[in-house]
């Protein structure tokens, strides 16, 4: 029980058989990339064709941070003692040794699995146990796809998801973007399985819609209402969808990342059935001050959520996030 209030994430095998969103693609060039995850130092590059590879940001030498080397032709270089890695993060040169001198047989990365999707860069540390969430209006025509940057924040993965799969605070977090303060009571939810792969509930919202929301509501009008499902995929993705009555749909797909046991990366993913007439930085303007009200509550919310069943009090609009801790909790405690 101790292990389910304390809910330690960087010490629990389980987590290391998901994929995890640790960069965007584009961030991902011609120099080495730093990243933490699940407690771990992790280094980014991409190899001689061009493939993104992850391993531990330690070279097997003298343990340099490899972060802190070079990117030449596909192959890491360490900026200790000049060891090179390559492909699969196999070692291709040592030059102390000389030429023709290969290299000790423990002189190679174990490198992480490592793969792009959605413009994103995803690491898993162990062997994968579930595929990154399909979405499918990613190939969809009629669907462009906006990413937005990789944020960190000083809080707990477990809390972001929790929050995530919550409509009451939405009167009184996001009073400055599009909550209603009268609007207070949530309807009766009732979870279900949204898809394949994520479940949870449907529900109506009325919101507010201010000047910069009219960019993404593309209405004009002083109030819009919403139809919205929120949904989980273990261990920690969430996928928002919003349709309003005019047609337009607004999918997020809401990632993140525990660095450690109270800090996350987040970034979310956006696709929208619009004219594109809009730019992608103008509509999304509107949904990264939604999460920067998040932002600053959940900062102020110290140590990771307990996942037991009594520490916390929940009502009847908490059954998502409840069943989400249930099924997250097995998950850590299976092994």
């Amino acid at each position: 029980m101790l292990a389910l209030m304390e809910a330690v994430l960087t010490s629990n095998p389980a987590l290391t058989g998901y994929w995890y969103a640790l960069a965007r693609s584009v961030e991902v060039q011609n120099a080495p990339k730093s990243a933490r995850l699940l407690g771990r130092d992790v280094v980014l590059w991409r190899g001689p064709t061009g493939e993104v590879i992850a391993a531990p940001d330690r070279c097997p030498h003298r343990e340099a941070p490899l972060t802190l080397g070079v990117v030449n032709e596909g192959c890491l270089i360490c900026p200790y003692h000049g060891w090179t890695f390559g492909a699969d993060g196999r070692c291709v040169a040592v030059p102390s040794a000389g030429e023709g001198v290969p290299p000790p047989p423990r002189a190679h990365l174990d490198t992480y699995h490592a793969t792009e999707r959605y413009g994103l860069v995803w690491v898993c540390l162990g062997e994968p146990v579930a595929a990154i969430a399909s979405i499918d209006q990613d190939d969809d025509p009629a669907f462009r796809r906006i990413n937005t940057p990789v944020d960190v924040w000083k809080t707990s993965a477990t809390r972001m998801t929790d929050n995530f799969l919550d409509v009451t605070h939405f009167p009184f977090v996001h009073t400055g973007t599009f909550g209603i303060a009268q609007d207070t009571q949530a309807t009766r939810v009732e979870l279900c399985e949204l898809d394949d792969e994520f479940h949870g509930y449907r529900y109506q919202v009325t919101a507010n819609n201010h000047s910069v929301g009219m960019l993404a509501s593309g209405q004009d009008s002083a109030v819009v209402y919403r139809t919205m499902t929120s949904g989980f995929a273990l261990p920690f993705t969430v996928r928002s969808t919003i349709a309003y009555d005019t047609g337009l749909q607004h999918i997020l797909l809401l990632l993140s990342t525990p660095i450690d046991d109270v800090t996350s990366y987040f970034t979310f993913v956006v696709w929208r059935n619009d004219d594109f007439s809009q730019s992608a930085e103008e509509i999304i303007r509107f949904d990264l001050a939604i999460g920067a009200e998040d932002k600053l509550m959940l900062e102020r919310v110290p140590g990771v959520l307990p996942l037991d069943q009594t520490t916390l009090v929940n009502v009847q609009a908490d059954r998502c996030s409840v069943e989400w801790r249930r099924q997250l909790s097995a998950l850590m405690m299976a092994t």
